[in-house]
């Protein structure tokens, strides 16, 4: 009888393990994406690892030393990484050029890297020292975990969450601006895992300078802070801002200032100009300067006005709303949106998941044609 079917479920078994480990990575590896790597042979661990900061080691790399720290060979055994390893010089050396060495009998992979400089070549060079290659195990698994770091190589701009607190009928505040606080003290510190995992927290200037937030990560254990954003059309952003800390913060407005961009410079502000034609900063564009930039995913948190025009402006992958059990009523909505006509006109979302947080529930919902997109650019290139 075949081991087709056992193998199968030891492959995601093994694979869901190495995920765990990436997801452990989850704060600390931008821009890098966050990738668990295990080494098993006859069901034991002979080494495993995850991807360190920036310039470090990678995942397949932390589990090579790691079995070999044990003093285990890796004849016979099986790799499970969670996405394809690299093939090219960067801050490290290519990770294949280890695996080569190491000479496993297989390697199991998640999703292909959408890098243009690795992008199935990695799988290639497995395949071509006689290494078995299994690929697309736990894929929708280890795009979840890498959607900003597939955008960005995809498309070359980030994946942008919007982040929202509502009430069940969809109010953000009442009509003086009151909302603190709608949603409760869970719901608030689970806001501060999605900022730890960006590369990036966004703000608009009318947030700025009705709550002068600090926009940092408080409440969730991480070693690096996000750096921070604000859309600044007519640069009004106060140098004495409690959100200018020393943390990186890019300030993007459509006029030029050379006075107060030198004054937001001295707290670590960068001022960039990208007009729109309306007058306003050019949203697409802000979009494509952060993707050039190794930006992967940005936290937006910001008023009805911004949300609204980041979603006009086809800016917003995916919606992270905290619903508490409350109604408003005639108060402020969530998000500034033209009226509809018709329905068909609705820009429509699927549901990734809903949780309860405390007393609230949290519902991510992406776009369905951005996940497709995403999801097609990790596939595993096959074999030719």
């Amino acid at each position: 009888m075949s081991d087709f079917p056992s193998r199968q479920t030891d492959d995601a078994a093994w694979m869901r393990r190495a995920l765990a480990l990436a997801e452990g990575a989850l704060y600390r590896t931008s821009p890098n994406p966050r990738v668990g790597c295990v080494i098993v042979r006859d069901g034991q661990v002979l080494g495993e690892g995850a991807t360190q900061p920036a310039g470090g080691p990678h995942a397949e790399v932390c589990a090579l030393r790691d079995a070999q720290a044990r003093g285990h060979a890796l004849a016979g055994a099986t790799v499970y990484v969670t996405l394809e390893p690299c093939s090219h010089h960067g801050r490290t050396p290519p990770c294949v050029d280890a695996l080569v060495a190491a000479a496993p009998a297989r390697v199991v992979v998640a999703m292909g890297d959408p890098n243009p400089r690795v992008n199935g070549q990695g799988l290639a060079r497995l395949r071509a020292a006689g290494i078995a290659v299994t690929a697309g195990v736990c894929l929708d698994e280890a795009l979840a975990l890498n959607l900003g770091f597939v955008a960005r190589m995809s498309r070359g701009t980030p994946w942008l969450w919007a982040k929202m607190a509502a009430s069940l009928d969809g109010r953000a505040a009442l009509h003086n601006g009151r909302s603190q606080w709608i949603t409760g003290a869970a719901a608030r510190a689970d806001g501060h895992h999605w900022r730890a995992r960006s590369c990036a927290v966004l703000t608009g200037i009318g947030t700025v300078l009705a709550d002068d937030p600090r926009m940092d990560v408080r409440h969730v254990q991480t070693a690096r802070q996000p750096r921070k954003i604000v859309l600044d059309s007519r640069l009004r952003m106060p140098a004495d801002a409690r959100m200018l800390d020393g943390t990186e913060t890019w300030i993007f407005a459509a006029v030029r200032d050379e006075a107060k961009a030198a004054a937001l410079a001295a707290r670590n502000a960068t001022v960039v100009c990208l007009p729109g034609a309306d007058g306003r900063v050019d949203l697409p564009a802000v979009m494509q300067w952060l993707g050039r930039r190794d930006i992967n995913e940005i936290h937006a948190e910001a008023g009805p006005q911004l949300t609204g025009a980041l979603l006009q402006a086809g800016c917003v992958d995916e919606l992270l709303v905290y619903l508490a059990p409350m109604l408003l009523g005639d108060a402020r909505a969530m998000a500034s949106l033209p009226r509809l006509d018709d329905l068909a006109q609705a820009r429509r979302f699927v549901f990734a998941d809903v949780q309860r947080v405390g007393e609230d529930l949290r519902a991510r919902a992406q776009d369905a044609a951005r996940l497709a997109q995403a999801r097609s650019a990790a596939q595993p290139v096959p074999r030719i």
